[in-house]
């Protein structure tokens, strides 16, 4: 009977390791990526799935290093991340779990409500320094950017800045969190955040690509693609683990998965 009692607990055990899953990654996907798994864990008592942030960059590295099974990305997959994997011969799938919304965001206080694209990439590389440029308060421009590991911060330097370098003086923040924070307690602040992230302590500003149609960040507008700052979110996984992470990832591709993916202030895929 002892012998039986012992073999049962292994058994057991072994099978809630089987279960155990590792997310790790862009701070973007986070929120969702906590809300998915918690509500996967209530329809599946013995899953233990564990989300942890940091960046894209980090949850990539992560998977590179085996210690993450999911990696959550704001930004694809690199050529060089790409040759690292096949260089230690693993394999990965890209699955767009949900698109997202840039929202550039200023504090409440300032009076301007809108920007094109190439006022942005001015502010952002330094070339205008002051809101009254823009009509608002005779204030100096204060740049919050992401840390250069974060998808978002390769994202809006792609779009918003076609690749040209930020300003040397921006403040990096270590998360998307730090940013709100920091936007909303500094009155010549400016900054992105994904849109999931916006809240009443900072303030969203219309956007224009062509100058002439200036759009707020909303659910709508990005579903509608008229809001031009939209980008893909990416889970990515070794294919050896595949049947360990296909349930949860068929979940978050679901129709409830997608409706918890709208919820949260995100686009779904379909």
């Amino acid at each position: 009977m002892k012998i039986k009692t012992i073999l049962l607990f292994v058994l057991a055990t072994n099978a809630l390791a089987m279960q155990a899953q590792r997310i790790k990654g862009s701070d973007t996907v986070l929120p969702v990526s906590q809300q998915i798994a918690e509500r996967y864990m209530n329809l599946h008592p013995d899953a233990r799935i564990t989300v942890t942030g940091g960046g894209s960059g980090v949850g990539i590295s992560a998977l590179l290093d085996n210690t993450t099974d999911i990696a959550m990305a704001s930004r694809a997959i690199k050529f060089s991340e790409k040759m690292k994997l096949k260089k230690d011969h693993q394999d990965f799938r890209e699955v767009i779990i949900a698109y997202d919304a840039l929202a550039v965001v200023v504090n409440p206080s300032n009076p301007v409500k809108q920007l094109t694209r190439r006022q942005l990439e001015a502010i952002f590389r330094g070339k205008i320094t002051n809101w009254k440029y823009f009509g608002g308060d005779d204030l100096q421009i204060v740049v919050y950017s992401r840390e250069t590991s974060s998808g978002t911060y390769e994202f809006f330097k792609e779009s918003v800045l076609k690749d040209k370098n930020y300003m040397s003086s921006s403040l990096s923040m270590p998360a998307t969190g730090a940013i709100i924070q920091s936007v909303s307690q500094t009155k010549g602040a400016i900054g992105y955040v994904g849109m999931a992230y916006v809240s009443p302590r900072v303030k969203t500003i219309a956007v224009s690509y062509d100058s002439k149609n200036f759009i707020y960040p909303t659910v709508e507008n990005a579903i509608r693609k008229i809001y031009p700052i939209v980008r893909p979110l990416y889970y990515y996984y070794n294919t050896r683990n595949e049947q360990k992470v296909k349930p949860v990832i068929d979940y978050i591709l679901s129709l409830e998965g997608q409706k918890i993916i709208k919820k949260s202030g995100y686009i779904p895929v379909n």
